[in-house]
């Protein structure tokens, strides 16, 4: 499950330069069931910060999946690259074609997609690959 442009920030698979891929979906689905055991609790999980929160409501791209919190509203994808020569708190990606420009350069990065529920704020890492 490679996600790179075009379509990178929706998940589809695109064959680019990839070193590795790492899929937090085991780590998410121990937080979802531990809240509907009961053990954690909506403050607990739904956290999302401000700043993610406009990120997933202005750029983020709506998935196929509802949120396993609130089951109301499709998570968003949000993707965020950190690397040499970007800034210290990384870039937001806003579209395919800024994801393929900066992809481009020869340096080592790493692109992170996390997943924000725009109803709940539930947000979870969904997953890292480097470029």
């Amino acid at each position: 499950m490679v996600s790179l442009p075009p379509g990178a920030l929706r998940g589809r698979e695109e064959g680019r330069r990839v070193s590795g891929q790492v899929d937090y979906r085991l780590a998410r689905d121990a937080t979802v069931r531990e809240f509907r055991k009961g053990r954690l609790s909506r403050l607990d999980i739904c956290d999302a910060h401000p700043e993610l929160m406009r990120a997933a409501l202005n750029v983020g791209h709506e998935s196929r999946e509802l949120c396993p919190i609130c089951e109301e509203t499709r998570v968003r994808l949000v993707s965020y690259i950190f690397g040499a020569r970007l800034a210290p708190s990384g870039v937001c990606v806003t579209s395919d074609a800024e994801f393929e420009r900066i992809s481009r350069r020869s340096s080592d990065m790493v692109c992170y997609v996390v997943e924000v529920c725009t109803n709940c704020s539930w947000n979870h890492l969904a997953r890292s690959f480097s470029l």
